[in-house]
C-alpha cells in the first residue's frame, strides 16, 4: 500500500510539472520559472515521500502555527516594524490559516536593514508629487471585498496576526483592478506593499499588467494585454521574472531573464514593496529598495494608459483549501514629475511627500533615502544656496502637538541632509507650521497625505 501511493504521488507530481510547459510567451511566465519550479516540486515530492515512509498519513494537512526565530518583539516597536516581523499567517471573520516559520536569513532579506548607505545608496525611487489615491482598505471590514476595485473573481480584506494593517487577499485565479488608477498621465509612481506565502504542492504566477484599454471592465476576463502596454510577472518564490512591452499589438520588448532576490523563498512568507515609476516613455521598477528594471523606452509616448491590474494564476494539485497566500496593501498612486533642481533653484520653493516619517514621530522612514538624495546632490551642485525645511502635518491629533511635530521632522531632514550627504549645517534652517496650512482638506486620506509634506524655501 505504501508503495502504491508513492507511485501515485510521483505521477501526480509528473502530471503538474506538464501543466507548467506552455509554449506561447505572452500567456504565463510559467515557461520562464519552469526549471526552479519543477526542481521546487521535485523537492517537495521528496520530502512528500519522506513523510510517507515515516509513517506520516497525510502530508497535505495544513501546518501547525510556528513562532518566528528571534522571539517576540518589544513593546515600543512601531506598527510598521511589527508588521514587518510578524508572518506566520492571516486571519478573517471567518477562518486562520497558518504559515511556516521565517528563518534569520529571510527576515534579514525582506527587512531594511537601518542603514541607508549600505541599503539604500542606490535606491533613486521618487514618488509623484501629488498624491491621487492613497488605498491602505481602513474603510473595508475584514472578509469584505473593497470599494473602489473591479475583479472577474473573489477577494476579501484580511489582517496579519496582531497587525492593524489590512490586506486584499486574493485567493483565487482571476485579476483586480483598483479603478482609481485611471487615466495614467506621462509621470507616475504606483506603490504597493505584496505579501505572500508559497505553500508546499501549489504553483502560483503572478503578474501586474499597464496598458490603454477601450474598456477596463471588458478586459478583466481577459489574461493578457493588447495593442501597447506592459506587462510584469513571476514566478511563485522562485525570483524568476519576466517582462513585455508591446505597441500596436506587436511585443517590442522582452526580457525573460530577470532573477530578482527579493522573489525567491521557499516555505516563509514574503513580504516586498513593488515601487513603479513612469517618466514619458521611461519605466523603473522596484522591488525593495532594488531597481530591477529601467528601461528608456517600455511606454508608447502616443498611446494612452488607462489600466492597471494585478492577477494570480494558482495551480493546486493537493488539496483545495490549502492555497497560496497572495495579497497587497498600503496602495500609493501619485502623479507628477519630481522636479527638484527646477523648482528649487529656478522657482525658489519646493515641496515633497515623498519623505516619509513613522506615525506621530520624527523618525524618517528608509523609503524616504531618493528624495533625500536628490535634494542632497542639488543642494551640493548650488554651494551657496541656502534653504529654509518647513515641516507639515494633517489636521489628526492636538493642535499644539502637531506643530511641535512639524518643527521637529523638519529637524530630523536637516540633520539627515547633513549627516548622510554632507551639507553643511549653517546652510539650513528649520521651521514648522502643523496643520496650519493645509495643501488639501483633511477629510480623506489623500487630502491628509498631500498636507503631510517637507517644503523647502530657497533663502
Amino acid at each position: 500500500m505504501k508503495n502504491l501511493f508513492c507511485i501515485l504521488l510521483f505521477t501526480i507530481s509528473i502530471s503538474v510539472v506538464a501543466q507548467v510547459r506552455v509554449n506561447d510567451p505572452k500567456q504565463t511566465t510559467e515557461r520562464n520559472v519552469e526549471g526552479r519550479v519543477n526542481n521546487r516540486i521535485d523537492r517537495g515530492i521528496d520530502r512528500g515521500l519522506d513523510k510517507v515512509e515515516e509513517g506520516i498519513g497525510n502530508i497535505f494537512k495544513k501546518k501547525r502555527p510556528r513562532t518566528p526565530e528571534g522571539g517576540e518583539k518589544e513593546d515600543k516597536q512601531s506598527e510598521e516594524e511589527k508588521d514587518q516581523s510578524q508572518r506566520e499567517g492571516f486571519k478573517t471573520k471567518n477562518q486562520t490559516s497558518q504559515s511556516g516559520e521565517m528563518g534569520q536569513k529571510d527576515k534579514q532579506k525582506n527587512a531594511p536593514s537601518g542603514s541607508w548607505g549600505a541599503v539604500y545608496s542606490k535606491f533613486d525611487f521618487v514618488p509623484g508629487e501629488k498624491v491621487i489615491a492613497l488605498d491602505d482598505f481602513s474603510t473595508t471590514s475584514v472578509g469584505d471585498f473593497p470599494l473602489g476595485w473591479n475583479t472577474n473573481s473573489s477577494a476579501e480584506i484580511v489582517t496579519l496576526d496582531d497587525s492593524p494593517t489590512k490586506w486584499l487577499f486574493m485567493s483565487k485565479d482571476g485579476f483586480f483592478q483598483p479603478n482609481y488608477v485611471k487615466d495614467l498621465p506621462e509621470n507616475f509612481t504606483l506603490e504597493f506593499d505584496m505579501y505572500n506565502r508559497y505553500v508546499n504542492g501549489n504553483l502560483l504566477t503572478y503578474r501586474f499588467m499597464i496598458y490603454g484599454s477601450d474598456n477596463p471592465k471588458r478586459d478583466l476576463a481577459d489574461k493578457y494585454i493588447a495593442k501597447s502596454g506592459i506587462f510584469f510577472g513571476w514566478g511563485a518564490g522562485t525570483g524568476a521574472a519576466s517582462f513585455f512591452a508591446y505597441e500596436n499589438g506587436e511585443e517590442t520588448i522582452k526580457n525573460e531573464s530577470l532573477n530578482i532576490k527579493e522573489l525567491e523563498w521557499d516555505d516563509t512568507p514574503a513580504k516586498v514593496r513593488f515601487s513603479i515609476w513612469r517618466q514619458k516613455t521611461r519605466l523603473r521598477i522596484y522591488v525593495n529598495q532594488n531597481k530591477v528594471l529601467d528601461i528608456p523606452q517600455a511606454f508608447d509616448a502616443k498611446a494612452k494608459y488607462n489600466v492597471f491590474k494585478l492577477g494570480g494564476e494558482y495551480m493546486n494539485f493537493a488539496t483545495t483549501d490549502n492555497k497560496d497566500e497572495f495579497m497587497v496593501a498600503n496602495v500609493r498612486y501619485a502623479v507628477g514629475a519630481p522636479d527638484t533642481r527646477s523648482k528649487l533653484i529656478t522657482e525658489g520653493k519646493f515641496s515633497t511627500t515623498g519623505i516619509l516619517f513613522d506615525v506621530n514621530s520624527d523618525k524618517i522612514k528608509p523609503e524616504s533615502y531618493g528624495v533625500l538624495k536628490e535634494l542632497g546632490t542639488v543642494l551640493k551642485e548650488n554651494a551657496t544656496v541656502k534653504v529654509r525645511i518647513i515641516g507639515h502635518t494633517d489636521a489628526d491629533g492636538d493642535d499644539a502637538k502637531n506643530l511641535d511635530l512639524s518643527k521637529r521632522r523638519a529637524a530630523s531632514v536637516k540633520a539627515a541632509l547633513a549627516t548622510e550627504f554632507g551639507i553643511d549645517a549653517t546652510r539650513m534652517e528649520t521651521d514648522g507650521k502643523g496643520e496650519t496650512q493645509p495643501a488639501a482638506p483633511n477629510t480623506t486620506a489623500e487630502g491628509k497625505a498631500n498636507n503631510r509634506r517637507v517644503e523647502f524655501i530657497k533663502l
